[in-house]
């Protein structure tokens, strides 16, 4: 069969580029669960060290919903800057040239990460939505205390 070169080369690169794909996916999969992990951590923490704040807004009349909307905020607000530090970051990874070998033909694949406003866009909506699930549980618990129990806890 006749190919142009580039159509070539894309074949025979195929098995490569999919595993890269699914390696990435699997480290991606590991590291997000990882940091839902650590932004419920460190959320449970901030909630433990604020209750008696807590307990006083619910005195002065903040609703549940507006407790709870204040430690989700924080939460998002600590997600978009893990994510535009990783952003950041990763744009370093441009000028790096990773080189593997097809086992097809023993050619040397050689390609470079590029960052685009998409991946970029997409990776921060990513870290938005594990900064919320990380925040929403740790949220939730700092709404549904009692002021009488909130004030006490000193």
């Amino acid at each position: 069969e006749v190919y142009r070169e580039k159509d070539y080369y894309r074949r025979q690169s195929a098995a490569t580029t999919t595993f890269f794909s699914l390696l990435g996916l699997v480290i991606s999969v590991i590291f997000s669960l990882g940091a839902i992990v650590g932004a419920m951590i460190t959320m449970y923490s901030a909630v433990a060290n604020r209750t008696v704040e807590i307990g006083t807004l619910m005195a002065l009349g903040f609703s549940r919903l507006r407790v709870m909307t204040a430690f989700l905020t924080e939460a998002l607000i600590i997600a978009v800057l893990g994510g535009v530090i990783g952003i950041v970051a990763a744009q370093s990874l441009q000028f790096v040239s990773v080189s593997t070998a097809n086992w097809d033909t023993f050619t040397e694949l050689a390609f470079n990460f590029r960052m685009s406003p998409a991946i970029a866009a997409r990776a921060m909506a990513f870290a938005v939505i594990m900064g919320f699930l990380g925040g929403f549980l740790p949220a939730l618990r700092a709404a549904m205390y009692r002021v009488v129990d909130a004030l006490r806890r000193r």
